[in-house]
């Protein structure tokens, strides 16, 4: 009968399309939380915070100090000391890299500061 042949071809059809088929992967192992923005008022933070900036060309200043990268996590460590009250924040230029940033969260952790404590604060250009 020729229903049975039918039933062979679609059978061999649905194996060949079942070892062949490529299952959805997820595209990311790690479950990442990204951070929100609203858009940033014009006024004054309620607490004062000690600018740690990273400049366009890479250079990294902690306050009115222009540190080189080696030396910032103890900067770091002894401003934590000196002024255990005080608080930090980090501002990068636009064309800052990506590894001097990379660097300076680096720095951050090995002086004990948690990255949530490092607010981030991008300077645009005008």
């Amino acid at each position: 009968m020729p229903i049975i042949t039918l039933i062979d071809i679609l059978a061999i059809l649905l194996i060949f399309f079942i070892v062949t088929t490529t299952f959805k992967t997820r595209e990311s192992l790690l479950k990442v939380n990204l951070p929100s923005s609203t858009k940033v008022l014009g006024g004054e933070d309620s607490s004062r915070r000690v600018v740690l900036l990273l400049s366009a060309d890479g250079q990294i200043s902690l306050g009115e100090r222009i540190l080189p990268v080696e030396e910032l996590a103890e900067a770091l460590k002894r401003f934590r000391s000196d002024q255990p009250e005080a608080r930090l924040e980090l501002k990068a230029d636009e064309g800052a890299p990506l590894g001097s940033m990379v660097k300076v969260w680096d720095a951050a952790a090995e002086a004990g500061l948690e990255i949530g404590d490092l607010p981030l604060r991008i300077v645009l250009k005008e």
